[in-house]
């Protein structure tokens, strides 16, 4: 999840027996009595505790195994990705972001992986948000590892001054909460005019898309009714505070804002707090997190899951030993012991029991059962290199028509996704 904003992406990988390769046919290298088991991570994904722990307790348990970790920068990961997806210099296992699966997919190169995804590793009980971006045309190329997504970051005070008592838990509640924190200098949320991955979760909401395939072909969907009503749901909460109508979160840096001490909310992940309690110690203690709020309170809203996916590609050397190691890592074991040390969001909602005490990880993981991801479109990052959505936020923000702003904004996705 190269951020897509939210935390540094990860992605261990691993070693699976021959039985979860389904190959049948065990090569030279495969068959050679000692196994050297070549891993790409991400740089920050994990802490050197928690990969030195999985590393001892795997190869305790599978004596015949050595487990080799390399560390990748996400800084032009994709061409290095798409390189050893051809065979050059090929690791076992790779971690990619949630929404690039598609992408390396489409090259060809990657392990189906279905019948390990439904036999050993509950595929169906992952998060949609990331199992979905790792499904193509029914084939499981990406095995979901970890999820992240924004929560509203909130100042108890404030609230407390307000009056009000509990967070929101429905859109209606937190635009009349935001209306009564908006006033006596105090902003009652800070949005960024072009934070449009928070858009993409209120037209979800109503039933939108950013864009659909129709006929095999990928079209912008802006200009529907239901994503046209994300947009005015979006207008109205962007106007209960200042945030500028034509930047995005991190220009000016949300925390930064935040830190000063009038602004009531912000929309964010956890780990922005730690940012804002840095910038301004008097805060800390003084910050809680809920869900963003659904249409009604039988759900949270929906959102953009980040995350990371692992993958094995085809022309690897040790396909049915890293197959492995996903396992591990993917199963409930690791991943509890993942959502404890990294305060991430594990990959099915049953296991987020373990964050319970991690007040900002447990409203991350409540949301986290609501999350989706971009349109699984192989040239969706053509999209976001060129990002079409963000003046049509700001032109509708300040005053244009929605419905013209849109279609314009749609042939553009249209266009950008028609392109190879």
């Amino acid at each position: 999840m190269k951020n897509r904003r939210l935390v540094g992406a990860v992605a261990l990988v691993s070693t699976f027996a021959l039985g979860g390769c389904g190959c049948g046919i065990v090569s030279g290298s495969e068959a050679s009595s000692s196994k050297k088991v070549t891993i790409w991570l991400m740089k920050d994904s994990v802490s050197a505790d928690f990969l030195k722990r999985f590393t001892q307790a795997y190869e305790d348990e599978h004596p015949s195994v050595e487990l080799e970790f390399k560390i990748q920068s996400w800084t032009g990961i994709g061409p290095k990705v798409t390189e050893a997806l051809k065979g050059k210099d090929t690791p076992d296992v790779i971690e990619v972001g949630n929404t690039q699966v598609s992408q390396y997919a489409g090259s060809g190169g990657l392990r189906d992986l279905t019948l390990e995804s439904v036999r050993d590793l509950g595929g169906e009980d992952w998060l949609p948000g990331l199992a979905e971006p790792g499904s193509i045309d029914g084939v499981q190329y990406g095995i979901p590892w970890y999820a992240a997504n924004r929560v509203v970051i909130y100042h108890k005070e404030l609230f407390e001054q307000a009056g009000i008592e509990s967070p929101p838990k429905t859109r209606d509640e937190w635009i009349a909460d935001s209306e009564q924190l908006n006033r006596n200098g105090n902003q009652g949320i800070y949005l960024a005019g072009q934070n449009w991955y928070v858009l993409a979760g209120f037209i979800w909401d109503e039933g939108g898309e950013l864009a659909e395939e129709r006929g095999g072909d990928w079209e912008g969907a802006l200009d529907s009714p239901e994503a046209l009503r994300g947009m005015s749901f979006y207008k109205k909460l962007h106007a209960l505070g200042d945030g500028p109508r034509n930047a995005d979160e991190e220009e000016p840096p949300q925390a930064k804002v935040f830190a000063e001490g009038d602004i009531a909310q912000i929309i964010a992940v956890p780990g922005a707090a730690a940012q804002i309690e840095q910038l301004n110690p008097e805060l800390k203690g003084k910050l809680g997190y809920f869900p963003i709020p659904g249409k009604t309170a039988k759900a949270p809203g929906s959102v953009f899951t980040g995350g990371s996916d692992l993958i094995v590609p085809a022309k690897a050397g040790r396909r049915a030993a890293g197959i492995d190691v996903i396992k591990a890592l993917a199963g409930r074991k690791w991943q509890e012991e993942l959502a404890r040390t990294m305060s991430y969001v594990p990959n099915k909602p049953d296991l987020a029991r373990v964050v319970v005490g991690q007040k900002g990880t447990a409203a991350m993981a409540r949301g986290a059962a609501e999350g989706r991801a971009t349109p699984n479109s192989p040239q969706w990052a053509n999209v976001e290199a060129v990002n079409p959505i963000k003046p049509y936020m700001t032109a509708v923000l300040e005053g244009g028509d929605p419905r013209k702003e849109a279609k314009a904004a749609s042939e553009k996705i249209t266009d950008l996704l028609a392109s190879g």
